[in-house]
């Protein structure tokens, strides 16, 4: 396939964004007409006068002169490509988008690229200090969207960002969409998984190469996680979280909404249960995602386990082909009845195996994630 291109007057529109970035600081609020997206929305020209009114045409100069080699060199050195807004690539969802950024600068696999449609694509955002009840849901809602085809979007922040992050990575593809440049792991504690997403994934960017994250960064970012999906659903949030930026971004642009009931008590339930009670589709797993986004009944949800160690899936194995006691796998793998009936008792405690009340094993629907297919180092023991 043909890589992404940028042309250099959309980089050039990234390197504005970085120059500009303290004087954005200074002036994005709460306010309406002032926060970081509306003023995205600006020319090149407006925005400069708006934020920096003393030094606009200077900076507007100095960017303008910045050589074409040089920012294609820049992204070359940091490893990065870039996508804009003329270049067949550039995602369609943002393409619909009246603020949408000028060009997006990423790394990982550009041919990832082609499945970031809204139909085909989940934002999942949520309260950094979430709650053990709002971590677990995340990474199962992510996995299991991510095991249905959907890319999964996110921040990389901590608490349901990166929850979020580490389910797909399980199973399928996971986009992150920062407030710095794409080289940058921001927070600097989510190196390990920032380079994980690069690796399996995409991550995302509309400021140039070695940018630090500011403020009005992340309402900013929100803009384009809103945009790249057909549906947002916020898992955890307090009422005055950042997180409902992104949820009312979305539905502005006539997005799907949906949120994750939480106890009516907990501070990081009240975001979601006001979403709820104001429409937001109720999200209690990846297969109300998916008759929302698809229609109902559209789209099955396919549940994926654990990994298995070879000699886990080899009993698997053994079930699915009829084999229904522990004498009769025993036998049929060659086994000691001890080491399979250790097998079984793991195999029906990770869920993939039901047993009844004379014995027999019978196969549950969960599926082996597709990730590993089951299988570890061959040297791997049943313990």
């Amino acid at each position: 396939m043909d890589r992404p291109s940028a042309c250099p007057d959309c980089l050039r529109r990234s390197y504005l964004l970085a120059r500009l970035a303290p004087y954005i600081e200074k002036v994005a609020t709460g306010a309406p007409g002032s926060r970081s997206p509306e003023l995205l929305a600006l020319s090149s020209e407006d925005l400069a006068a708006a934020v920096a009114p003393k030094v606009a045409g200077q900076m507007l100069a100095r960017v303008a002169a910045i050589p074409e080699r040089r920012l294609f060199a820049d992204l070359t050195a940091a490893r990065c490509w870039a996508c804009c807004r003329h270049d067949r690539l550039y995602p369609s969802g943002l393409r619909e988008a009246p603020d949408a950024a000028w060009a997006l600068i990423g790394r990982g696999d550009p041919a990832l690229l082609e499945r970031l449609e809204p139909g085909e694509a989940v934002t999942i955002v949520g309260a950094r200090r979430a709650s053990s009840y709002g971590r677990e849901v995340a990474r199962h809602l992510a996995r299991e969207l991510a095991a249905a085809g959907l890319a999964v979007v996110s921040g990389l922040a901590f608490g349901i960002d990166a929850c979020a992050h580490r389910g797909a990575l399980d199973v399928g593809l996971t986009v992150a969409v920062l407030g710095s440049g794409a080289d940058v792991a921001y927070p600097a504690a989510h190196r390990s998984l920032w380079r994980q997403v690069c690796e399996r994934g995409l991550v995302l960017s509309e400021l140039p190469p070695g940018t630090g994250a500011w403020r009005w960064s992340f309402p900013a970012r929100n803009r384009i996680m809103a945009a790249l999906a057909g549906m947002t659903v916020v898992v955890e949030a307090a009422e005055r979280s950042g997180s409902l930026i992104t949820a009312d971004l979305a539905s502005d642009l006539g997005r799907d909404l949906g949120a994750v009931p939480g106890p009516v008590g907990s501070l990081c339930s009240a975001g979601p249960n006001n979403l709820l009670a104001g429409g937001a589709c109720v999200i209690r797993d990846a297969q109300d995602v998916l008759d929302a986004m698809l229609g109902v009944g559209a789209h099955s949800v396919q549940r994926y386990g654990p990994p298995l160690e070879p000699q886990l899936f080899d009993v698997l194995e053994a079930v699915e082909r009829g084999e229904e006691t522990g004498d009769a796998i025993a036998a049929a793998l060659g086994l000691s009845p001890a080491r399979v009936a250790g097998a079984l008792a793991r195999l029906e405690a990770s869920g993939y195996l039901a047993c009844s009340a004379i014995g027999a094993y019978t196969r549950t629907p969960l599926r082996p994630s597709s990730s590993d297919n089951g299988m570890v180092a061959k040297s791997a023991n049943l313990s």
